[in-house]
């Protein structure tokens, strides 16, 4: 017999887990009594969110289930805010939460919290352990949960008492669970149905989001877009599923998207949705959208399918299976007047862009960009930095842009930057954050330091919350309020008094110079540039 807390580490053991981010307390310290025991590495962050996130980068780089651990009460509220976040991602994780003994449940007792009942709108499945003897069922349905069908966050809380009570363990090899069945084959007639209305099209158009890297389906997705020679663009979570420099690919549609991208869902007469879910942001008015071109989509959750807007050919599955089974089926087909009009919007010649002796940023991302290996993993976080980008910094071949898009979580940056490095050390990490986003998580320089991770960051600084002064300044009479960051420290001298190399760019004449060192550094390194207070987004 051993200790339940034991065999929650053996759990994670025999799921192959090396690495787990966390914060410990209390109500947790027998799990990590014995994951004292383990070779699983623990990385100490230093806010229980940064668990979750730096999970997530882990997760989206391995596109496997992620852990990460908090105590009770405070620890497992910090918490939730990257559960949420990584549910409107669908991001796979197993949170493990300590609770109050099961005895002092419902008392109110110190640093007790309904953490199953906090959650349940931000998880696919949460479990409170009252019994021991569950627990092994329980960690191999949850990592089951996480990782199949439509992926997100699962939750298991677990009283202090339970984790000192002794059982016989036993991991078992298989899942049993009548009730959750995700459909993986898509139905036969409806593929037939769906290949028919592609090889009818005259302007076809792709539009592919975040599920297709879910599914593992980024090279079927070439393949199929290949051979129908079919155009695409992307959603925010879908971007690096292409290279922006691949022939067929447009970029990003919707409200911050590029003009080739919005000119395509504008003028094709079929698109083809695949493991996106269309919201606000990518399309505004979706049921105008969908009055003059027939909509196919393709997604392994079905509430998506017509939820957002009027579907004409719905096809529920894994989008990997899925495009294998259409790559076959399909006709080799030549669209060539529909992919030269495209490509002249997509090559036209940008406009002269002023740098007004301030760092231009998407002139600078895009020079970033060149010097960065072609499996660079770019994390943007959240405000007009993601949105520049988003736009401008360029994805090679074996490139990943990773970013929020969902929840639109500020802070996300940094810790899923190092989750990402975790998982990819080889590869080259780079963040990008404005100055009020790195404030909410600059506390994990200290995480990056003590555990040598070489990601390097950099910091768009004008002194402002700079989307949402923006969008004062167009619609709202430029009513400056709460977006004026008085008081932010000196960047550069910080992340030098955590030991990391770091240095500023004032104009774009000196900067290919400070990005060089940045590219050549094998260390963690900090870039602040220099941006006009005023910048926009466009």
């Amino acid at each position: 017999m051993i200790r339940a807390a034991q065999a929650m580490v053996k759990c994670l053991e025999m799921e192959g887990i090396k690495v787990v981010f966390g914060y410990p307390g209390a109500a947790i310290c027998p799990f990590y009594d014995e994951l004292y025991r383990s070779d699983i590495k623990h990385v100490l962050v230093r806010h229980e969110a940064n668990a979750g996130h730096a999970a997530s980068g882990y997760a989206r780089i391995t596109n496997k289930p992620a852990v990460c651990i908090a105590t009770s009460g405070p620890g497992a509220t910090n918490l939730l805010t990257a559960i949420a976040t990584a549910y409107a991602d669908s991001i796979p994780l197993i949170c493990i939460t300590g609770q109050v003994s099961t005895d002092q449940i419902g008392c109110d007792v110190f640093q007790e919290v309904d953490i199953t009942g906090a959650a349940e709108p931000f998880v696919k499945y949460s479990y409170l352990i009252k019994d021991a003897a569950e627990l092994p069922r329980i960690f191999k349905e949850a990592f089951h949960l996480a990782g199949t069908g439509r992926k997100g966050p699962v939750l298991i809380d677990v009283p202090v008492d339970v984790q000192n009570t002794l059982i016989d363990f036993t991991y078992p090899e298989t899942v049993k669970m009548r009730t959750y069945k995700p459909t993986v084959k898509g139905n036969p007639m409806q593929i037939k149905k769906l290949c028919e209305a592609i090889e009818g099209a005259e302007r076809p158009l792709i539009c592919a989001g975040g599920g297709v890297f879910l599914a593992g389906a980024e090279h079927e997705l070439a393949a199929f877009a290949e051979k129908a020679q079919i155009p695409a663009v992307s959603t925010m979570m879908g971007l690096s599923l292409f290279p922006t420099d691949h022939p067929l690919y447009l970029g990003m549609l919707g409200m911050h998207g590029v003009k080739s991208a919005n000119r395509a869902v504008n003028e094709c007469d079929t698109m083809i949705l695949i493991g996106a879910r269309v919201g606000d942001r990518a399309v505004k008015s979706p049921t105008f959208l969908a009055e003059n071109k027939k909509i196919i989509h393709i997604d392994i959750d079905p509430a998506e399918i017509g939820k957002n807007i009027p579907v004409d050919i719905p096809l529920v599955g894994d989008c990997k299976a899925i495009l294998s089974e259409l790559t076959e089926m399909i006709t080799p087909c030549r669209r060539d007047s529909w992919l030269e009009e495209l490509a002249e919007i997509k090559n036209a010649v940008p406009e002269n862009e002023e740098t007004n002796g301030y760092i231009n940023p998407k002139m600078f991302l895009r020079k970033l960009s060149d010097k960065l290996p072609a499996n660079t993993v770019c994390v943007a976080d959240v405000g007009q930095n993601q949105i520049w980008c988003c736009n401008n910094f360029a994805i090679k071949e074996g490139g990943r842009f990773l970013t929020t898009g969902g929840m639109g979580t500020m802070g996300y940056s940094v810790p899923c930057g190092v989750g990402a490095k975790m998982a990819a050390p080889d590869r080259e990490v780079v963040v990008v954050c404005g100055d009020g986003s790195f404030q909410m998580q600059m506390m994990e320089l200290a995480t990056i330091m003590q555990e040598g991770i070489a990601v390097k960051m950099i910091i768009m600084r004008n002194n402002r919350l700079g989307m949402v002064r923006e969008l004062q300044t167009k619609n709202y009479e430029d009513h400056q309020i709460a977006v004026h960051l008085d008081g932010t420290p000196d960047f550069v001298a910080l992340a030098r008094s955590y030991g990391i190399e770091a240095d500023r760019v004032v104009t774009m004449a000196e900067a290919e110079e400070k990005i060089d060192k940045l590219v050549n550094s094998d260390k963690p390194y900090l870039l602040e540039c220099n941006v006009y207070k005023l910048e926009s987004t466009l």
